[in-house]
């Protein structure tokens, strides 16, 4: 009883750190610049909109704000005032992004001028413009920037000098796989040429390689080293998770020892890229381009980072030389930290079955994903596994789940029945070239799979873990109803990012479901509600035809 009463006493006080870091000035910062990024990256890339900014001030922003964090981050964190915050101005930012979404939309109509269309990208950045100051506003009072600023006045030059030796730099750095006639240019691009080439000749005897054009021919594929298949891409996201990681876990592990591995991750993402290209030429030679080109080279970049990021979080738990060693026998682990809850394996594998299995199952397919009933065997085997410990959950449901469900897609399809017209997709016509059995087979198994184990692993990993982890290590000790507004809008927002380009409706319905766990703290009204939505879905889908909603 008295450990239970520990337990929970220090889950409130993390949680009300967590809530507190939120209206200090580090936090402020941090969540500033987040919003930003979301927009930048969410909003204007996930709309095509291509002129509002110059390329060349994203990386001068980011740039700038890391250094002006790394230099000032002593300084930042010892500021103990509690700073409001301006919802007021908050709801002008986000009223300026639906301005924005709304001025794309309303360019993208085929009625819609020349002329409109040319002034559209001047008028988002106009928005964009006013957009900025009311978000900065709304997270750190003037009062407040203007203090900082005159506190830490050298850190901030020196910050937009190394801003501008980002933009400065753009260019050359670039070159290194864009010019390919260049003295330094060709490195990259010849070093992936060449290690290519060396296993499809051991493999594939018959391929030929173009070394001045970077091609590769088979007698039924080529494929050219572009680039987008330099491996620049996965190895800058595992270079960004890696140092993230390790810093996460920075009073968990020995410095310097753990930054060598940093570039053991970096070699690993270049040679899974190497296996990536011949694989490719393999495939494209044995079953044609759609499955090579719109199946398996879409995904594996995808698989390789996620098996490569996966393997450095357990060696960097594992290995000995990395990882420090408590004190004696017997006591907490490192810094009070005595590790994750046991139970978080329960709750985060039937998701990661989905992922893995949608992984396979994409990698496999061409444009119709014809394995998709592996998603659905997967969670079950994952979600039967781990039933002796899930059982023990609430899984009971009232009227708030189904209700939250229907309100959650009539959100979903408002865009839809709004402007009367059904998104282009090739589901319909793939389904429709299958035997009847084959058909029916397929979209059972999709709506099983919807309303049954997706609503259930994807609520264990972001309603019962994710939500709850925000608030607390030992994330299974904190009750469902005591969640807060932060932890909340971090998990929604989390659970929208997976769901692409339509992250803002998913994040609203990450929102639904998480507050009617919150109601009554059982789990069941959260997987009701999703299962609720996902059907009425399944429904519109299969009675109008309007197959991209799947």
């Amino acid at each position: 009883m008295n450990s239970d009463r520990r337990s929970a006493g220090d889950s409130r006080s993390k949680a009300e750190r967590f809530c507190a870091s939120f209206h200090s000035l580090l936090g402020r910062l941090y969540f500033f610049a987040t919003i930003l990024a979301l927009e930048t990256v969410l909003v204007l890339g996930g709309f095509r909109i291509r002129y509002a900014f110059h390329p060349a001030l994203l990386p001068v922003a980011i740039v700038s704000f890391a250094v002006f964090l790394g230099l000032g981050y002593p300084w930042l964190k010892e500021q103990r005032e509690c700073l409001p915050f301006g919802f007021a101005l908050f709801g002008g930012f986000l009223a300026g992004v639906a301005v924005t979404i709304f001025i794309n939309a309303a360019a993208s109509f085929p009625g819609v001028s020349q002329e409109l269309r040319s002034a559209a990208p001047y008028a988002i950045f106009a928005v964009i413009l006013l957009e900025i100051p009311l978000l900065a506003l709304a997270c750190i009072p003037l009062r407040a920037w203007i203090g900082m600023l005159r506190a830490t006045h050298p850190l901030w030059i020196y910050a937009l000098l190394a801003g501008t030796a980002a933009w400065l730099l753009d260019s050359p750095l670039k070159s290194l796989w864009n010019a390919p006639d260049g003295v330094h240019g060709s490195a990259l691009q010849i070093a992936t040429f060449d290690s290519v080439r060396t296993v499809l000749n051991w493999i594939l005897p018959g391929s030929s390689a173009d070394a001045a054009s970077f091609t590769f021919e088979t007698p039924r594929f080529s494929a050219t080293i572009q680039q987008g298949c330099s491996g620049l891409e996965g190895m800058g996201l595992i270079l960004a998770f890696s140092m993230v990681w390790l810093w996460y876990l920075r009073k968990q592990c020995r410095f310097p020892q753990a930054l060598l591995l940093i570039p053991c991750a970096l070699a690993c993402m270049w040679i899974t890229n190497v296996i990536r290209l011949c694989a490719l030429i393999l495939i494209g030679n044995s079953f044609g381009d759609e499955v090579a080109m719109a199946g398996f080279h879409s995904q594996f970049g995808w698989i390789a980072f996620t098996a490569v990021a996966l393997v450095f979080c357990v060696v960097t738990e594992k290995l000995s030389w990395v990882r420090k060693t408590p004190s004696k026998a017997g006591a907490p682990e490192l810094h009070g930290y005595s590790g994750e809850s046991p139970a978080i394996r329960a709750y985060l594998v039937p998701f990661l079955a989905i992922l893995a299995a949608s992984f396979v199952s994409k990698a496999a397919s061409g444009y119709f994903e014809w394995l998709y009933p592996l998603r659905f065997v997967a969670a079950a085997i994952a979600i039967a596994y781990f039933w002796p410990r899930l059982k023990k959950l609430d899984w009971r449901f009232g009227w708030v789940g189904p209700v939250a469900g229907v309100a959650v897609f009539l959100v979903w399809i408002a865009p839809t029945v709004w402007s009367h017209q059904f998104a282009a997709s090739r589901l319909g016509s793939a389904l429709a070239s299958l035997s009847p059995m084959g058909r029916w087979t397929w979209i059972g198994f999709r709506v099983v799979a919807a309303v049954i184990t997706v609503p259930i692993a994807e609520e264990l990993a972001f309603r019962g873990y994710l939500a709850r982890r925000f608030m607390s290590w030992d994330f299974d000790s904190v009750r469902s109803t005591s969640l807060t507004a932060l932890p909340v809008a971090l998990s929604s927002l989390a659970f929208g990012l997976m769901h692409g380009r339509q992250w803002l409706v998913g994040a609203l319905a990450g929102l639904a479901y998480a507050l009617a766990l919150r109601w009554r703290g059982r789990i069941g009204d959260a997987v009701a509600a999703h299962a609720v939505t996902n059907l009425l879905l399944a429904v519109w889908v299969l009675g109008f035809g309007d197959w991209a909603q799947w």
